[in-house]
């Protein structure tokens, strides 16, 4: 099995895994009557773990090693899950929720994302780069799904009578640590160019990778911040506010918006080979942007919808170029601190802006957080188009004749 292979593997099976815990988590939390306040700090707990493991492996993943980082990430994750499901004590919940990074996100963000990109580029050529990045996400996004069903197992295990319902959600827990312990068997036969460890007494990071990164990491937070004001449960809020759409619709609703996602980052690859990664970028994101912002003025639901899902055929055109974008213009050794950077850049960001949208909802207007995530993200796509066009990945560099 070759090294994408098996990251490719992970990736989807981590997904899985993630995908099922961020919503088995809170319904578990709810069952065992833990309580609001405890039930914050525990997910709290586990998202700074995650973020903890992330500036680890940004600053010490090529140090120690990445195949060794990403085993011991996985192995961290079963062991996390397994006890977190044989736990009643909410002090014990957290601190095992911690060490075991357990995400109550839904999707994945954590440190084995920042090592895997990181290794990826190795995997193909310069122009096979992008479409690496491409199907690695449609496979993360496959998982995310999966796992979202994956998640109604207490349900399935009651009515078929195999467990009574605090069992049933234990058992689903435990198999969310069997699908991380998993994981880390898939990681074993990774080549030792993958799982290289750095040499030298320190990180390193040259000049002219210091100066695009401090460049591109403002700018990609403040695409981050946009983004926060568009999470999905805004926009399902909205929705359902401004066109009193039931869950059943939000729910077919959101499924095909994830459908449009997958799709289109082949679509990325494709068209990143005609006009470049930083044109691809901006100028399907400018786009998805305006639609956005056409959506509150839509007559009817079913309009809105339309609008909407012709957005996220468009918005997310930018990961899979992004990602190749930042591993192309950093050296190969410099690939793991970049990807940490950018990746911890867009989680604080990301994270700051979901309490002012709901904010601005409830005293300002309803449809604030679409008129101010889209107008971000458009204010960002504009200055990175202005810092980055004349800076080109190998495969778009002129060729020698």
């Amino acid at each position: 099995m070759t090294d994408r292979r098996i990251l490719f593997a992970a990736a989807f099976l981590r997904a899985l895994a993630t995908g099922m815990v961020g919503v088995l988590l809170g319904v578990t939390l709810a069952k065992l009557k833990v309580g609001a306040a405890a039930s914050g700090a525990i997910v709290a707990a586990g998202l700074a773990g995650a973020a903890g493991a992330a500036l680890l492996a940004t600053v010490a993943g090529e140090r120690w090693g990445r195949k060794r980082f990403l085993v011991g990430l996985a192995v961290a994750s079963a062991v996390g899950g397994g006890l977190f499901s044989l736990t009643r004590d909410p002090l014990l919940m957290a601190g095992v929720a911690f060490l075991g990074m357990v995400n109550g996100m839904g999707r994945d963000r954590g440190a084995s994302l920042i090592l895997e990109q990181s290794i990826l580029p190795a995997t193909g050529s310069d122009e096979d780069r992008t479409r690496i990045f491409a199907w690695y996400n449609i496979l993360q996004d496959a998982g995310h799904a999966l796992g979202g069903l994956l998640a109604g197992m207490p349900f399935v295990l009651e009515r078929l009578h195999l467990a009574g319902e605090e069992a049933a959600f234990q058992i689903s827990i435990g198999v969310y640590a069997l699908l991380m312990l998993a994981t880390a068997f898939v990681y074993l036969p990774l080549s030792a160019a993958a799982g290289t460890r750095a040499e030298g007494p320190k990180l390193a990071v040259s000049r002219e990778s210091r100066r695009i990164l401090w460049k591109i990491c403002p700018l990609f937070a403040l695409d981050s911040l946009g983004g926060g004001f568009l999470t999905s449960a805004l926009l399902a809020y909205f929705f359902h506010e401004r066109f009193g759409v039931g869950e059943g619709g939000l729910g077919v609703l959101f499924f095909l918006a994830r459908v449009a996602n997958a799709v289109s980052h082949l679509g990325a690859a494709w068209l990143a080979k005609r006009i470049g990664l930083v044109n691809t970028m901006v100028f399907t994101h400018i786009p998805s942007s305006l639609l956005l912002l056409t959506v509150p003025f839509a007559p009817s639901f079913w309009v809105a919808a339309l609008l909407f899902l012709l957005r996220e055929g468009l918005v997310e055109m930018d990961v899979p170029t992004r990602q190749s974008y930042v591993m192309a213009v950093v050296r190969p050794e410099e690939r793991t601190f970049a990807s940490g950077v950018t990746h911890l850049v867009r989680m604080g960001a990301w994270a700051v802006a979901p309490s002012f949208a709901g904010l601005f909802m409830k005293g300002v207007l309803q449809a604030a957080p679409l008129f101010i995530g889209a107008g971000l993200k458009i204010v960002y796509d504009v200055l990175l188009y202005v810092a980055f066009r004349r800076i080109k990945p190998p495969e778009e560099q002129p060729r020698s004749p």
